[in-house]
């Protein structure tokens, strides 16, 4: 007991750091299907965050928010009992929800490696190796203390396969570690934690169908089956009548998000809009990125997995046999949806550690006297640190500098103007326009100030539109960058506004005549891409090039190219 306490601590710290060195962009969906209404949530509707299309159409569960809402109102309470200034209370508020994530991630981890001594016995060599691979695993360091309601998703499933007791359904004792969770309570909360993984994401039933369909078969056995199918409605309608009350809280009205999810996504294929690929995307790009070096044992251990379930020696056996036929199921099914992302796959990634663990710690077997395995062995673990470190510190950072950047701008002009040091006529509140593809950068999580007046362009999906529709249909983000300086003609006041050829009285004059249209902020942010473009109609302005951030090296998207530029109005 105390080793495994202290194992699970040791494990939260090592998440805690790892939450603190990621400072790189990912996804947007880590913030505005999670931090962006839990920020409105914490802070009210006034308060500056972008509450997207999804939450309007009432696809997406309030339950994950409220978590982090939870973490934002706890730690501006604790801000405001030890008297914080601003900038010290923006930065705590900015790691609040990452200290939730952290303990996710620490518990994923700490499960995978209870689940492995399930699997293959406490004590056994292929339990250390689970805990080794996950800890060291680049995607788990890069994903696993992101805001992602599939990292949540992953936590939750990884609880209810070290809850689910096993062996009261595939009934086969081996002397290895024992389960004592064998009572109805275990699977009730086993199966909730399941249930409770599909209301944040739908697709996880795809999992626990796969699951299911092999403790069935493999049973034999129709009071089994009946078992089973009572504890997943009692279950399943406990967590779903918890969750549709608290969405009635959030929505005001009710809401079953799953449902319109599948509705969406399956009945107007909604999720077309934001990418395809690949039939065999899984199998070519999402697995290896999941896995990096742990693929070969993955792969070996799956095939294993599926060849000893034909027998019936061991409850390790039968549940790596019910692993390996939910992770092909699952692939599988992932592979018939046409818009893809590594991370949809994320909830099998415990299950793929589990099984690579076997080869792995059969490969280097500390007995085994193979003078070239150790080496093998360092340039793994260093080409794990090199991934890891790559994608936490390098690749897409510039796009969270920036909003650090303009956030410590809003703060040294509040400074500012609390010491009479700005004119009366100059705002004590900065304006930021972003001119990139929606969703570039995070929000009012990273903005903090609720004065920090922003716009950027959008992105809203062709909801309930005709097929014929959607062929013609842009969004203005796709608007923009067809025509970038007739979207500005056309959407920002008079340029003669900006022009460095009129006073401070003709240029307010003129302002006053274009009110119908967005003011020039006094910070605008977009990519290298746009800047020969825009450079030319810019130079004649009051704007000038202040910052530079280095963003990343390359990326799929053309427009998303080269650093994060910012240029700045002179007063």
């Amino acid at each position: 007991m105390k080793q495994n306490v202290a194992i699970f601590i040791a494990l939260l710290v090592f998440r805690m750091v790892n939450a603190h060195f990621v400072q790189t962009f990912f996804q947007p969906d880590e913030y505005f299907q999670a931090l962006e209404p839990a920020w409105q949530i914490a802070f009210g509707p006034q308060s500056g965050a972008w509450i997207t299309w999804e939450w309007k159409e009432h696809l997406r569960t309030s339950v994950h928010p409220y978590l982090f809402a939870a973490a934002y109102r706890s730690m501006d309470w604790l801000c405001h009992i030890l008297q914080a200034d601003d900038h010290v209370r923006a930065n705590a508020l900015g790691a609040a929800p990452r200290l939730i994530q952290a303990f996710c991630a620490a518990s994923m981890d700490y499960l995978t490696w209870r689940i492995a001594g399930k699997v293959y016995g406490a004590r056994h060599a292929a339990t250390r190796a689970a805990l080794a691979v996950t800890v060291c695993s680049p995607w788990q360091w890069h994903c696993s203390v992101r805001t992602f309601s599939n990292s949540l998703e992953t936590s939750l499933t990884a609880a209810a396969l070290y809850l689910f007791p096993w062996s009261m359904f595939l009934e086969v004792g081996d002397g290895k570690e024992a389960d004592h969770r064998v009572s109805p309570t275990s699977l009730y909360i086993a199966l909730a934690a399941a249930a409770t993984a599909f209301y944040l994401r739908p697709t996880n039933i795809i999992i626990w169908a796969s699951i299911s369909a092999v403790i069935v078969w493999r049973s034999r056995s129709f009071r089994k089956a009946s078992i089973l199918a009572q504890a997943a409605a009692v279950a399943g309608s406990s967590v779903l009548a918890a969750f549709a009350a608290a969405d009635w809280v959030y929505y005001k009205t009710w809401a079953i998000p799953p449902v319109r999810f599948l509705y969406l996504n399956l009945v107007q294929d909604l999720a077309t809009f934001y990418g395809q690929n690949r039939i065999d995307y899984y199998f070519t790009e999402g697995l290896p990125l999941l896995l990096t070096t742990a693929l070969p044992f993955a792969l070996l251990g799956l095939y294993q997995s599926l060849v000893a379930g034909h027998s019936r020696k061991s409850t390790g056996q039968l549940i790596s046999f019910t692993f390996g036929t939910a992770t092909v199921a699952t692939v599988l099914a992932f592979s018939a949806i046409s818009h893809k992302e590594v991370r949809f796959i994320y909830p099998l990634l415990p299950i793929l550690h589990i099984l690579a663990a076997s080869p792995l710690a059969s490969f280097f077997n500390i007995d085994d006297h193979n003078k070239g395995r150790p080496v093998i062995l360092v340039c793994g673990l260093a080409a794990n640190v090199l991934i890891a470190y790559y994608v936490s510190q390098v690749h897409q950072r510039g796009v969270i500098d920036v909003m650090h950047y303009l956030r410590h701008r809003q703060e040294s002009w509040t400074e500012a103007a609390a010491v009479g040091e700005l004119p009366e006529a100059i705002p004590a509140n900065i304006s930021v326009g972003f001119l990139m593809p929606c969703h570039s950068t995070p929000w009012r999580s990273h903005f903090v100030y609720p004065e920090i007046e922003a716009w950027a362009l959008t992105c809203e999906p062709p909801v309930n539109l005709s097929a014929e529709e959607r062929l013609t249909y842009l969004d203005e983000a796709d608007i923009f960058y067809a025509d970038p300086v007739k979207w500005l003609d056309n959407n920002m006041q008079d340029r003669k506004v900006i022009s460095d050829g009129h006073d401070t009285v003709t240029r307010s004059r003129l302002e006053q005549l274009d009110l119908g249209r967005r003011k020039w902020p006094h910070y605008l942010v977009l990519f290298e891409q746009l800047t020969p473009t825009l450079q030319p109609l810019l130079a004649e302005t009051r704007y000038k090039e202040c910052r530079r951030f280095f963003n990343k090296h390359w990326h799929d998207d053309h427009r998303r190219k080269g650093d994060v530029v910012v240029y700045c109005m002179r007063r």
